[in-house]
Order: structure tokens, then C-alpha cells, then sequence
């Protein structure tokens, strides 16, 4: 697989990177290794120091860190800044919090005593998408460098650059912080060389965002090492309007929650399920907005809606709004790749699609939002929790009691009441089913990566 950045704006190939030789990876995993065994001694204060630097860096060069994500994979600019913001405030949160979280714990139980000791457990490999370049690889690993963990980052092939400025934010921050070298490594590789890095013995465990085939195939070769595994897979999550709901509010939250990003992003929002009273004056509003998007150059402050990253993805999303008009959706806007140099495609609604079509059963990564009436809430909640997916789902009601119920019936990792689903550094994040297992972020994402040591006994 070549390692290129191609501008998603234009379809410009502007630099070509030769991927790393034998020997180049081999340096790279020993010299994190090192750092690994190097920084499990290392103090609370010490991570806490590290992550601050790392946030300064981050906040200092948050311009053109992004504009070099918008010109890798096509995200607006504004995006972009916001993207190295919040990489920085999770770096801030770690450093604040992780010390106390992480804290020996006595335990006494039943009248029994024992310590439980929070422990690094050494290199995690990291194998991350394209679509958030900085964000997909900080929330992993802000909470495993605080718990004293290295990081050997192979990233998505479309984003070589990002991934080298990420080595270099955190080499730059660890000179200033005293830490030790190779803390994060980026291995320019394809995924073919994924399975021999994971059987490698210095490899301690492995997180990946990616494609539900990715989380399959690095779930095997984990596997057989028994190695552990966090995966943050993909998801089709719903965008519940119940009757109970304004259709108006929902309807302009639904733009927000489905075009983040162009539409390329595991938690948008992916299937618009709403129940018949209120989907007229729903569907009326959603179409109108989204017609209403400006299409154009991503580093434009007026651009709502950027390119696709990619010309395979774009075509992708073609095939499964073709596929789904053949299966009898309508199209009330776009429904079209743009006829403009780079991988455009016009922002879409798909009216009176059939719960059978493509649009249904797939994963949409795209600015497409397909709209399935329910006939009440029973029937929504059910069509919601129809899919292999588990990631989020953002439900709409004013009715408290409708609100738990859905909360309580819905098979996924996290639930937004009137809310679009987003990641937070203080919360939890993670699927069920396709979508994953594990968490990122919160106290939960902290403990993945340690060893859980329970010592009893006294002198």
C-alpha cells in the first residue's frame, strides 16, 4: 500500500513516503520498549508534567496542525482546530486526575485486606484511522502514557504526515519534561505489517479504531498471543425522534449530529428513525438544512461540508445511496458525487427508505442521512437495536418516563438524551456487539492498559 498524502480537495497526490524497511521498524520498537521500561518508574508528577508539555506543544502549533490534517484528509478547518483543542484538554485531564485514579487501593473485604496496585504493562500499539488523525490517537493514549505506558503508533496511510508530527509534538514535550525517548514512535507501514508487530514479545497490548473486518483480524492475531485488546469499531447508530419530541429541534440537531466531519465518523448519527406524527414537520426541516450546507474548499472559513478522503470512499457512499434508491428510497436532496476536482459528494437525504436497503443495514460514512418512519416508540427502539453495530444512539423526547425506557432498551455503548453523541475525555467511550469492546477515556479508558496487582500479606 503506498504512503502518500493526496489532497482530498483537489485528488493531488503531493508527497509519496517510502514505508519503513526491516530495519527501521525494528530501531523504532526497541527504542519504545526502552522507553517503556524507563517510564513505569517513573512518578505521578513526572507523567503529570509529560502531558502538560504535550498539551502546550499542541496548543502552540494548533494551527497548522491543522491545516495539515485539512489538507491529508479533507476536514474543515475549523474542525481541525477544534480536533488539536480537544487533544490538548484531554492531555490536561490525565494530568489532573489519572494520580489519584491510579493510587494504590486498599480493599477490605468480609474482614480481609489486600492492596490493589495500578501497574503499567509497557508498549501498546496503537493502529488508528484517518478521520480524527490527532483525536482517534490522544484519547488512547493520554491515559496510557499517565498510567506509564509507551505508545508505537502505525497509522492510517492517508495521514503519513500527521502521524510524524504526532512523534515529534511528543518528542519535543518529553525533552522539556525529562522523559525518556521514544515514548511514541510512528511506524509508516500498511496493514500488512499489523500481525507480525502484535506476535512481537516487546508489543504488551493493542488499541484499535478502525473497520469492524480491521477489529476482527487484529482480535485473531491478539489472540493468539494473548495479548490484551481495545477496539473501537465502526457503528450505524440511531438518531431517535419520538413523538413526544419538537421535530424542529431534533431536525436541526440531526444535521449536527450526521455531517460532523463530513459524515465520517463512527459516532454521526447514521439512521434517522421517527415516529410518523412528527416525522412530516421532521423530514420538512432536515431537508431544508441540509440544502442549505455550503459545499467547498475545506480550508474556507464559509464551508460547511469538505471533501471525502478518499475517491474510494466517495465512490462507496455512491454505490449505497444507488443501492438504496433501487430498493426504493427517494431522494429529496443531493444523492450525487459533485462534478468538481477532489472526492466531493453533495450533502444527502434519503426519504421513505425501506428498512431492508443498504442504507439500513451498512455502515453510511458520508454526508447521507436516511430517514425510516416508526409507527410508535416500541417499533422505533426495536428497528434501533436491528443492526450488528452497538457504538450510540441519541434519543429525542420530553417525556421522562419515554426517556428511560429508551435509555434502558437500547443495545450500545452509550445513550444521548437530546443530544448528539460525542466523545468526552471524562466519560467513557465504547461500543457493544460490531462496534467494539472496551473503553476509551473516563476512568475506564485509564485501567485498560494496567496490570490490576492485588498484594496481601504484611511484614
Amino acid at each position: 500500500m503506498s504512503i502518500a498524502h493526496t489532497d482530498p480537495a483537489t485528488g493531488v497526490v503531493v508527497r509519496v513516503f517510502d514505508p519503513h524497511d526491516d530495519a527501521a521498524i525494528e530501531h523504532a520498537l526497541a527504542q519504545c520498549a526502552s522507553a517503556a521500561a524507563r517510564w513505569r518508574q517513573s512518578t505521578a508528577t513526572e507523567r503529570s508534567a509529560l502531558l502538560i508539555r504535550i498539551a502546550d506543544r499542541l496548543d502552540a502549533e494548533r494551527d497548522a496542525l491543522a491545516a495539515l490534517a485539512t489538507r491529508e484528509m479533507g476536514k474543515t478547518l475549523q474542525s481541525a482546530r477544534d480536533e488539536v483543542a480537544k487533544c490538548s484538554a484531554c492531555c490536561r485531564h490525565f494530568a489532573t486526575h489519572a494520580a489519584a485514579r491510579l493510587a494504590p487501593q486498599l480493599l477490605t473485604i468480609d474482614g480481609a485486606t489486600a492492596t490493589l496496585r495500578h501497574e503499567p504493562i509497557g508498549v501498546v500499539l496503537a493502529v488508528m484511522p484517518w478521520n480524527f488523525p490527532y483525536w482517534q490517537f490522544f484519547r488512547a493514549a493520554a491515559p496510557a502514557i499517565a498510567a506509564g505506558n509507551a505508545m508505537l503508533l502505525k497509522h492510517a496511510s492517508n495521514v503519513p504526515q500527521c502521524a510524524l508530527a504526532i512523534e515529534r509534538i511528543v518528542r519535543e514535550a518529553g525533552a522539556l519534561a525529562g522523559a525518556p525517548e521514544g515514548m511514541v514512535r510512528t511506524l509508516l507501514v500498511g496493514a500488512a505489517r499489523v500481525a507480525a508487530l502484535i506476535a512481537d514479545a516487546r508489543i504488551a497490548a493493542v488499541t484499535l479504531t478502525g473497520s469492524e473486518a480491521a477489529g476482527r483480524d487484529v482480535a485473531a492475531h491478539a489472540g493468539r498471543a494473548i495479548k490484551k485488546t481495545v477496539l473501537e469499531l465502526g457503528g450505524s447508530d440511531p438518531f431517535i425522534v419520538l413523538a413526544s419530541a419538537d421535530p424542529i429541534d431534533a431536525a436541526r440537531a440531526a444535521v449536527r449530529g450526521r455531517m460532523i466531519n463530513t459524515g465520517q465518523s463512527c459516532i454521526a448519527s447514521k439512521r434517522f428513525i421517527v415516529d410518523h406524527r412528527v416525522a412530516d414537520a421532521f423530514e420538512a426541516e432536515l431537508v431544508a438544512q441540509v440544502g442549505a450546507l455550503r459545499v467547498g474548499d475545506p480550508m474556507d472559513a464559509e464551508t460547511d461540508i469538505g471533501p471525502l478522503a478518499t475517491a474510494q470512499i466517495r465512490d462507496e457512499l455512491a454505490d449505497q445511496v444507488r443501492r438504496s434508491v433501487s430498493a426504493g428510497a427517494r431522494v429529496a436532496v443531493g444523492g450525487a458525487a459533485l462534478e468538481r476536482p477532489g472526492f466531493y459528494y453533495a450533502p444527502t437525504v434519503l426519504l421513505d427508505v425501506p428498512r431492508t436497503a443498504a442504507a439500513a443495514l451498512e455502515e453510511t460514512f458520508g454526508p447521507v442521512a436516511p430517514v425510516f418512519r416508526a409507527r410508535d416508540t416500541a417499533d422505533a427502539l426495536a428497528f434501533a437495536n436491528d443492526t450488528p453495530f452497538g457504538l450510540g444512539a441519541s434519543v429525542w423526547t420530553r417525556d421522562a418516563v419515554e426517556a428511560e425506557h429508551a435509555v434502558a432498551s437500547l443495545e450500545c455503548g452509550m445513550v444521548f438524551v437530546n443530544a448528539t453523541v460525542a466523545s468526552d475525555p471524562r466519560f467513557p467511550f465504547g461500543g457493544v456487539k460490531a462496534s467494539g469492546y472496551g473503553r476509551e477515556v473516563g476512568d475506564a479508558g485509564l485501567l485498560e492498559f494496567v496490570n490490576l496487582k492485588t498484594v496481601r500479606g504484611s511484614l
